[in-house]
């Protein structure tokens, strides 16, 4: 596999491009050289508390100009997801006003966690404000039959330096236990986010490479997808029952292989 035949590339953007608030090593100039050679870039995440403008001022912040088109977020393909499975809806939503924001852009109306029983959906996202009240509210409102729709499954949200906050899918778990019922995904390892990329770079998926540090999500995802999967990994880590199509240690190495290939 030569990664020069690839005509995109979509990149994971927590703990592979960044850390908090740090890029990470050699992510720089690695897209300098995409750019260079005209490959069409993406960052795919799936972030649940941003939306793709305030992804792309951080990524410009961080010294990698992007453009909101060019950042694939999970969290603004729940109001389209929910609209297809459930058509305009009362949705309850738990996270930040981001999501309540794409829930209202979408066509849905949000109902406040005390208004449970009129919610036909809940959406989860990474919620900082969730607590017991809220937990009971959306347990009630699945088991009472309202569909549930997770932005992802992600048990952390990773903060560099090995902290973390609990993330998306440590909340939507603890409503599938007591609500009795399990989520809709919308972001990675399932298909519509790696849909939205492939759209976006504008390749069959055979022509795209799927970067990420997570097995369980960017790999997984991105071979089902039937992309090329590129696996960020420390030397010490075993890919399991997966099989990536290429394992670099880190983008310098990434990129060394990029430039061998020109020569």
């Amino acid at each position: 596999m030569r990664l020069r035949d690839l005509r995109g590339f979509a990149l994971d953007l927590d703990g592979s491009v960044w850390a908090g608030e740090r890029l990470l090593p050699g992510v720089r100039v690695f897209l300098d050289a995409l750019r260079r050679a005209g490959r069409p870039v993406v960052f795919l995440t799936n972030n649940s508390r941003e939306r793709a403008e305030q992804l792309a001022l951080k990524l410009t912040r961080l010294g990698v100009p992007a453009s909101p088109r060019e950042v694939v977020t999970a969290l603004e393909l729940l109001g389209e997801a929910i609209r297809r499975g459930f058509g305009p809806s009362a949705v309850l939503p738990l996270g930040t006003e981001e999501l309540a924001e794409v829930l209202r852009a979408a066509g849905h109306t949000v109902v406040a966690p005390e208004a449970w029983a009129e919610a036909r959906v809940v959406a989860v996202g990474n919620d900082p404000a969730f607590d017991y009240a809220r937990l009971r509210a959306a347990a009630r409102a699945v088991a009472r039959g309202a569909g549930f729709v997770a932005v992802n499954l992600d048990p952390r949200l990773p903060l560099g330096g090995g902290a973390f906050e609990p993330g998306c899918g440590a909340l939507a778990e603890a409503i599938a236990v007591a609500g009795g019922a399990r989520p809709l995904v919308v972001g990675k390892p399932f298909r519509p986010i790696f849909e939205q990329a492939l759209a976006r770079l504008g390749c069959r998926p055979a022509e795209a490479a799927m970067v990420g540090d997570s097995l369980g999500t960017d790999i997984r995802g991105g071979l089902e997808a039937g992309m090329v999967a590129v696996w960020l990994a420390p030397p010490e880590a075993s890919p399991g029952a997966l099989t990536p199509h290429l394992r670099v240690a880190s983008f310098e190495e990434l990129l060394a292989r990029w430039e061998a290939e020109a020569t």
